[in-house]
């Protein structure tokens, strides 16, 4: 109970509200150690807060001076003047201090010693555009954030196509928080690579690693900027998986697959291997599967290998020049389709339109044919052929297997290198539906649409 009314921080456990003696326990009514009395009620007990605090801050004290002065014991007596004392260990161990190294690709490093390598050469990236307009007319702004990495002392960087797409400013800001306008240089959809430029001098580019020395199993880590504002962040993991052919959005991606913690924002960042080398791009997460399960540690970053010669053309000219272009408007064969043109091929990739002058052209394919082979390679969907068409550059020679109703045939190709202004539209990429949701096919002489595949073949027989 509380001995005085006016001073209500003092508290005392004897029922008659006197005060305990010097020695007495506390925690036995007969004033006696250990004799058996009848013990407290459970009631509860209002904290001494003022004597918390004190406590606190003598613990504080003492912390601070043993870690000052070595290694040290803390003591406390109990409460009443007890024998016994209360020990709390400290620990003198020095602060460690993590070495900057250079990466060499022969030296393991690290984590802490990856991270000091490498934050001065990762950036984060806000984008801005106009999502569209208001009830009054007003233009609507949307804002993305992801991250990137130096490629070179004037101020190249890379990151994802998706990171960039559509943006009309591109803000970049280092570790030491300076920030930058961008500029779009160029880059790849497929592949998902772009590249942006900042006027800028001696910054500290990364090292690129050989992404075909990865090894499942081996130690990966990540650093980025997640949710958009936990800027210069790092995860680490193992790469789970390599050459992983996974779909994003219908676009088919050979991939590194790790279960480093990546989340939105990481995108466009890069993925160091142990030896403190970017071997990856970090482009996209599952966090849920086909069925709605909700899954975890599931990463993808794209070999640096798959798309160095990329980003080079593009620092260079400004895009690819040498992909790899066919030159037909593509859809995927189906048993609808089937049935309508009585082809007993159920699979493939139909085409639909040859362009005038392009590979596909030059080696003999007509609108109808069905391909259903690139060399060794198995095609049942359009996103196979894309996949198909990313192992071969411009100049490069394939067979074609092609069904005809009449019998199929094997075509010999010369991959043709994709315009520029081809490479713009993506040429290549699935037929668009007819407005009405249907199968028709895509005209890309006039941009109409066919309302069914019938009518195609109309258009160009009369």
């Amino acid at each position: 109970m509380y001995n005085d009314e006016k001073n209500l921080y003092h508290y005392t456990y004897r029922r008659d509200g006197a005060e305990p003696t010097f020695g007495e326990s506390l925690h036995t009514p007969g004033g006696q150690p250990g004799s058996q009395g009848p013990e407290l009620e459970g009631k509860p007990v209002k904290k001494n807060r003022l004597g918390l605090k004190i406590t606190a801050l003598a613990l504080s004290c003492a912390l601070l001076g043993g870690a000052a002065g070595g290694g040290a014991v803390w003591a406390a007596g109990r409460l009443g003047g007890g024998g016994n004392e209360s020990e709390i260990s400290v620990s003198n161990r020095p602060v460690t201090q993590v070495a900057l190294r250079d990466v060499d690709g022969k030296t393991a490093l690290s984590d802490a010693e990856v991270y000091a390598a490498n934050v001065n050469s990762v950036v984060s990236i806000r984008t801005s555009a106009t999502a569209g307009y208001n009830f009054f007319g007003q233009p609507v702004q949307s804002a993305s954030a992801g991250s990137g990495f130096v490629l070179s002392k004037d101020g190249y960087i890379l990151t994802n196509y998706h990171v960039v797409k559509n943006a009309e400013t591109v803000t970049v800001t280092l570790y030491s928080g300076d920030e930058f306008e961008a500029r779009y240089i160029g880059g790849e959809e497929d592949y998902d690579i772009a590249v942006i430029k900042v006027e800028a001098e001696d910054l500290q580019p990364v090292t690129l690693g050989d992404s075909a020395t990865l090894n499942v199993g081996d130690h990966v880590l990540a650093i980025g900027n997640p949710l958009g504002e936990l800027t210069f962040s790092m995860s680490g993991g193992m790469v789970s998986c390599v050459d992983r052919a996974i779909n994003v959005d219908g676009t088919p991606f050979n991939m590194i697959q790790t279960d480093t913690s990546i989340n939105p924002g990481n995108s466009g960042g890069p993925l160091f291997n142990q030896y403190g080398e970017v071997v990856g791009i970090v482009s996209a997460k599952y966090s849920q599967s086909s069925g709605g399960t909700t899954v975890e540690g599931l990463g993808f970053a794209i070999p640096m290998n798959d798309v160095f010669s990329m980003v080079k053309d593009i620092m260079t000219n400004g895009y690819v020049t040498n992909r790899a272009w066919l030159g037909i408007t593509p859809q995927t064969m189906n048993e609808s389709w089937a049935a309508q043109f009585s082809y007993d091929q159920k699979t493939g990739v139909f085409v639909c339109s040859v362009e005038a002058g392009s590979a596909a052209e030059k080696a003999g394919l007509k609108m109808g044919d069905v391909i259903v082979k690139v060399d060794d390679t198995e095609i049942k969907t359009v996103e196979d052929l894309n996949l198909a068409k990313k192992k071969y550059s411009a100049g490069d020679a394939a067979k074609l297997e092609v069904y005809r109703p009449d019998g199929n045939v094997t075509l010999d190709l010369t991959w043709d290198a994709a315009p520029r202004d081809e490479q713009a539209q993506q040429q290549d990429q699935p037929a668009r539906q007819a407005p009405d949701g249907g199968n028709g096919g895509y005209d890309n002489r006039d941009g109409g649409y066919y309302s069914d595949p019938f009518d195609m073949f109309r258009y160009f027989f009369g």
